[in-house]
C-alpha cells in the first residue's frame, strides 16, 4: 500500500481568496483519504508563497519521498505544490525516476502515465502563468496610478490612506514639517529628530518610537515635497506636499555631511577635513594618545590635532581637542542669533512679506511661463522615448530632472502666492540656522554637530600658531560676525534686544 504525505499550503499574500485555509485543506484531505482508502503517514503545512523556489516544508516533503518514507503526495490542487517552473520540474522528475509513484488531488485528476504527467505539466504551467499574469497586471496598474499622480502603496509617515487617496495626517504632519526644518539647520542629528518625535508623542503605528533608519528614510524621501520615487523613477504626485523643494535640498546637504566617514582611522575624529594648516596649507590630521596615572590608577585618552606636514617642512605645533573645540565654538557663536533676536527677525520677515504679497503677480507669471516650457520639454522627451530616439536610461534620467524642475517651480509659485515674497523661506532657514548655531556653540559634547555647523556658517578654516581663523559665509553669517567683531565679543541677548527694539529693518535684514 502506497504511503502518502499530505501537503497543505496557503500564502499569507494569497491573491485568490477562494483558496481554502490550511485548516480547511487538512480536513478536506483527511476526508478524501478516508473515502479513497489512502494511508497518510505525515501531514505537512506551510504558510508561504510558491511563486519562487525555496520553501522549507516543501523541500522536506521531497526529501521524505527521496528517502523512501513515502511514495505519494496528496494535496488540494497542483498549484498548492508549485507555482514556479523549478518546483514543478522537481515533482515531474521524481515521477520519472520512480521515487514518487502517485499524486492525489480532490480537485484535479492525475494518473502516473505519460498522459497524466502531460496534464500535470499543463496544470503547473497554468499556475505559473496565473502568477506571472497577475504580477504584470499589478505592475501595469501601479504604473497607471503613478502616471495619474497616485501613490500605489501604503501612505508615507505623516499621511493617511483615506478612500483610496493620500490625505495629510493632521496629527503627525506638522511635526514632520518641523523635523525637516530642524534637520536643515545642521544642528540636529537623526537621534535628535527621533527625540523630538518622542517628546511630542509621535510614534509609529504600533505605538513604539521610530527607528533611526525610519527617521533617515523620512528625511530623504522626495514624497514630502510632492514627488514620488518608484523603482528609481520620479513621478509628480497629486498629494499635498508638506515641505518645499528648497528645504528638502537643504536637508540632503546635511545628510551628506552626517554620512561622511573618515577612512583609514580607527577612531572617528570630529574635526578632520575641516581645518588646514595656516603655514604650509597642508591638511590637519589627528592622533589619539592614552596616558596612565598611577596615583589614581586610571587611563585617560587625549586627542591632538596637528599639521600632517605632507606639503614639506612645517614648524606648527599640535593643539589639543579642547583647544580647537573652544575656538570653533567662539567662531560659531559669533555667527549666531540668540532666541529673542531670532524670534523678532522672523516676526519682521513675516510682516514685510505680507506687505509685498500684492506685488508678486509679475514674478508668479514668469514662473508659470517657465513651468509651461518644462511641461512641453517633458512631452517632447516622451515622444522621443516612444519613437525609440531616446534610450530608456537617458529618458529616466532626463525625466527625473524635469520632474524635479517642475516641483521646484510649483513650490516657488505656491510660496510667493501664499507669502508674497520669494526671499521669506530662505531667510527663515537662515535665522533658524543661526539660532541652531547659538545652541550648538553653548552645548556640551557637541563636537560632531559643531563641525557640521562650522561648515554651515563659515569656510577656509586655517590653524596657525594654535590659533584658528575662518571666513564667514556671505548672505547673513558674515553680517552677524561683523557685528560681533565690532563689540570684540559674541553678541549677548541684551545687545540684540537693543537692536531689534530700535530698528526693525536692521543691518542684518538688509544685508541678507
Amino acid at each position: 500500500m502506497i504511503k502518502y504525505i499530505a501537503y497543505c499550503r496557503k500564502s499569507t499574500d494569497e491573491p485568490d481568496r477562494q483558496i481554502l485555509s490550511i485548516e480547511s485543506q487538512v480536513s478536506e484531505l483527511q476526508e478524501f483519504a478516508a473515502k479513497e482508502n489512502l494511508k497518510i503517514v505525515s501531514t505537512i503545512t506551510e504558510s508561504k508563497t510558491a511563486k519562487e523556489p525555496g520553501r522549507e516544508k516543501f523541500a522536506q516533503v521531497l526529501e521524505m519521498v527521496e528517502r523512501g518514507e513515502a511514495a505519494g503526495i496528496i494535496s488540494w490542487h497542483p498549484d498548492r505544490l508549485a507555482r514556479n517552473s523549478i518546483d514543478g520540474g522537481k515533482i515531474i522528475y521524481l515521477l520519472d525516476t520512480g521515487k514518487l509513484l502517485d499524486l492525489k488531488f480532490p480537485s484535479f485528476w492525475f494518473e502516473n502515465t505519460p498522459q497524466g504527467k502531460f496534464m500535470l505539466n499543463i496544470a503547473f504551467g497554468q499556475s505559473k502563468y496565473y502568477v506571472d499574469n497577475l504580477s504584470e497586471n499589478v505592475k501595469r496598474g501601479n504604473r497607471q496610478k503613478l502616471r495619474r499622480g497616485e501613490w500605489p502603496n501604503q501612505a508615507q509617515f505623516g499621511y493617511l490612506n483615506i478612500n483610496k487617496k493620500i490625505e495629510v495626517d493632521k496629527k503627525r504632519a506638522k511635526y514632520v514639517q518641523k523635523a525637516f526644518q530642524l534637520f536643515a539647520t545642521g544642528g540636529y542629528g537623526y537621534a535628535d529628530i527621533r527625540k523630538f518625535f518622542n517628546q511630542n508623542k509621535i510614534f509609529n503605528k504600533s505605538g513604539h518610537e521610530l527607528h533611526l533608519d525610519k527617521v533617515k528614510r523620512i528625511l530623504t524621501d522626495p514624497f514630502y515635497y510632492g514627488v514620488m520615487k518608484f523603482c528609481g523613477e520620479l513621478y509628480e504626485g497629486k498629494h499635498p506636499p508638506l515641505i518645499s523643494k528648497k528645504l528638502f535640498n537643504k536637508c540632503q546637504e546635511v545628510v551628506k555631511l552626517k554620512s561622511r566617514k573618515v577612512k583609514n582611522n580607527k577612531h572617528l575624529f570630529d574635526f578632520l577635513g575641516l581645518v588646514k594648516c595656516g603655514e604650509c596649507g597642508g591638511a590637519i590630521t589627528a592622533e589619539k594618545h592614552t596616558k596612565y596615572y598611577k596615583r589614581t590608577n586610571r587611563k585617560v585618552e587625549y586627542i591632538y590635532y596637528r599639521c600632517s606636514k605632507k606639503m614639506g617642512a612645517c614648524s606648527q605645533k599640535y593643539i589639543g581637542k579642547d583647544g580647537i573645540e573652544k575656538q570653533l565654538k567662539d567662531i560659531v557663536l559669533r555667527a549666531s542669533l540668540p532666541p529673542h533676536a531670532a524670534k523678532k527677525f522672523l516676526e519682521w520677515a513675516e510682516r514685510d512679506a505680507n506687505q509685498e504679497k500684492e506685488k508678486s503677480t509679475g514674478i508668479v507669471s514668469t514662473y508659470q511661463l517657465q513651468l509651461k516650457e518644462t511641461e512641453e520639454k517633458t512631452d517632447r522627451l516622451l515622444e522621443g522615448y516612444l519613437d525609440k530616439i531616446v534610450s530608456p536610461e537617458d529618458y529616466q534620467k532626463k525625466k527625473n530632472e524635469l520632474v524635479e524642475s517642475k516641483s521646484l517651480l510649483n513650490s516657488k509659485i505656491k510660496e510667493i502666492s501664499q507669502n508674497g515674497a520669494e526671499w521669506l523661506e530662505p531667510f527663515q532657514e537662515f535665522v533658524n540656522s543661526a539660532l541652531a548655531a547659538h545652541k550648538i556653540a553653548r552645548a556640551k559634547n557637541s563636537c560632531h554637530d559643531l563641525s557640521i555647523m562650522a561648515k554651515t556658517v563659515g569656510s577656509n578654516f586655517f590653524l596657525k600658531d594654535r590659533r584658528l581663523s575662518a571666513s564667514f559665509k556671505k548672505g547673513g553669517f558674515d553680517a552677524l560676525a561683523a557685528a560681533a567683531s565690532a563689540t570684540s565679543r559674541p553678541l549677548s541677548t541684551s545687545y540684540w534686544q537693543t537692536v531689534v527694539d530700535s530698528n526693525h529693518h536692521g543691518q542684518l535684514v538688509r544685508r541678507y
